[in-house]
């Protein structure tokens, strides 16, 4: 599984990759600072998971979810902030965000969140190929992103 993480901290950066590198099957496979950057590689990559900070070096992570979810097959989305609000939270949710967590005290929810959605991915992958062997390819359940349709939302009260 392939991820990208955009943040203005290098150093978050740098941790977030460290705790990653550690799991199997999931890479990340770029970084970025600010909003550009973010929508070049997240469109030149096709990265599975973005994990998206709101606040950016320049631009803000909410312009670039919801650019990014207006494409019809489009990567699971984890907002990942200092600034856990309550109207960050409604906006990023509004704008189609899978999940939310604060990074001061959620930190260690992204691993978790990680290997279970390389697992329903994985579980999707799997049922799909069988279907297509016996279906030949459905052009219209192809392009859905994977975990949307498991119906999986993780919005904690804040």
């Amino acid at each position: 599984m392939k991820v990208l993480i955009v943040d203005d901290s290098r150093l978050l950066r740098e941790r977030l990759v460290s705790m990653i590198s550690e799991l199997p099957e999931i890479d990340v496979i770029a970084q970025a600072q600010d909003a550009a950057g973010a929508k070049d590689l997240i469109q030149g990559l096709h990265p599975d998971v973005v994990i998206l900070d709101i606040r950016l070096s320049e631009g803000n992570g909410i312009e670039v979810l919801q650019e990014i979810k207006k494409k019809r097959s489009s990567p699971v989305t984890i907002m990942f902030t200092n600034y856990p609000y309550p109207q960050y939270r409604k906006k990023c949710k509004e704008a189609g965000a899978d999940f939310f967590f604060d990074k001061s005290t959620e930190f260690h929810k992204i691993t978790g969140v990680l290997e279970k959605i390389n697992q329903e991915s994985s579980a999707w992958s799997i049922q799909n190929s069988k279907k297509r062997k016996v279906q030949r390819h459905n052009s219209t359940s192809a392009n859905v992103p994977r975990f949307a349709q498991s119906g999986s939302k993780h919005f904690p009260k804040g």
